[in-house]
């Protein structure tokens, strides 16, 4: 299985890479396992020009970027996982920024040329936070669950570490939640 793991946090060593880290090292026996740090690409918002709309068989873009190479990435992947520390009750700006333009993966959406080219693709959510779950995570669940159902991937899984204050000393969860990703995800 290709995997493919998106790093959406500004910080390359972070809390979330730490997670992320251990969920790579349990799968990448037997998985080819791909990792994108959303900080070491270029990737604009969106700016609603709908150029995307006019190629329904193609990720197309007409901005200039790294998205068009992103994009490839998670086509070719079997799973995709997006992983992102908790800002503002959140995404990053880096990360919020690559799911605006997953505009250009879905065209028509509005209407009965609905066409999604990453229908069925197995995603999971990974969130970490310095603080709780409970109010104060909900929000970047929603945006991700009404992502997943604006693009018809399968969720497998939504995943949270909270409390994490510092990645050199991630809370005991966290290995017990990338050991449940790595299942769920890997089998």
């Amino acid at each position: 299985m290709k995997i493919l793991t998106i790093l959406g946090s500004p910080k390359k060593n972070g809390n979330t890479a730490g997670v992320l880290g251990m969920f790579e090292g349990l799968v990448a026996d037997g998985h080819d396992v791909d990792r994108l740090n959303i900080a070491e690409v270029e990737v604009a918002g969106c700016v609603g020009c709908y150029a995307c709309q006019e190629h329904p068989d193609e990720a197309f873009c007409a901005q200039k970027d790294d998205a068009q190479g992103i994009f490839h990435r998670i086509l070719e992947a079997d799973a995709v996982v997006y992983a992102a520390p908790l800002y503002m009750w959140g995404f990053p700006a880096g990360m919020h920024a690559l799911l605006e333009r997953h505009l250009a993966l879905v065209t028509g959406y509005s209407g009965p040329n609905y066409k999604s080219l990453i229908e069925g693709k197995r995603v999971a959510l990974l969130v970490t936070s310095g603080g709780p779950v409970e109010n104060n995570a909900e929000l970047i669940q929603a945006v991700f669950d009404r992502l997943a159902d604006w693009g018809q991937v399968d969720v497998v899984g939504k995943y949270m570490v909270p409390d994490c204050t510092s990645p050199d000393a991630l809370p005991e969860a966290a290995a017990d939640v990338a050991k449940k990703m790595a299942k769920d995800i890997a089998g």
